[in-house]
């Protein structure tokens, strides 16, 4: 089973086999591109198992996805327990996300690269999705605190951890050929500059 926050059981359940055969497979392949079978080749599954327990490939991906992003949520809940400083919860949360990039890159691949809506198009969209509802409402949790000047609250969202996504996807692009942390103190210093209070907003010019 594709977990970031556990150990997969030995022996692992059908189910499972299948969820990590998937994720595989779509990561490496792309979703349209991975048929029933070659995921029922990799999980050394029968294809009646899949049937049974998904009904099909777009049900496999949906409890996948559906799965990983309780993983993040769950991930997120860990990092900041016991932190009381919303600032510093965002800082943990981002060394997390670089860690599991080098530790579990499908998974954070499937999670931050695949373009879910073009085969789940029922499935609410990642921003919209219960962890980064839960990073949303730390930052605005920040913002209440004094801890991140006030402004949108997608803006200081984006500000805080849109630049740590984009370096997500860069490095699972290949683009950057070196671990995500040693990037992590710079970053940081960038997020900072943007969002610490103290520093008073530009005003946009009439037209």
């Amino acid at each position: 089973m594709p977990y970031l926050n556990q150990c997969t059981q030995i022996p692992e359940p059908v189910d499972c086999r299948i969820l990590t055969a998937a994720l595989d497979l779509f990561v490496e392949t792309g979703y349209h591109k991975v048929s029933i079978h070659e995921i029922q080749r990799r999980a050394n599954v029968s294809i009646g198992s899949i049937y049974n327990h998904f009904g099909g490939k777009e049900g496999v991906a949906r409890a996948l996805h559906q799965h990983i992003l309780r993983e993040l949520e769950d991930m997120i809940e860990r990092v900041c327990s016991g932190i009381d400083s919303p600032l510093h919860c965002c800082e943990a949360i981002i060394a997390k996300l670089f860690e599991h990039t080098e530790t579990h890159r499908n998974i954070i691949a499937f999670a931050f690269h695949a373009k879910h809506s073009d085969f789940l198009p029922d499935e609410p969209l990642l921003y919209h999705s219960a962890p980064f509802s839960r990073m949303r409402s730390i930052v605005e949790k920040g913002m209440a605190r004094g801890e991140i000047r006030e402004m949108n609250s997608w803006v200081a969202t984006s500000s805080v951890f849109g630049g740590a996504i984009r370096l997500i996807q860069l490095r699972l692009d290949g683009v950057i050929d070196e671990p995500l942390s040693g990037l992590h103190e710079q970053l940081m210093d960038a997020i900072l500059g943007g969002v610490l209070p103290g520093r008073s907003p530009k005003k946009t010019a009439a037209r």
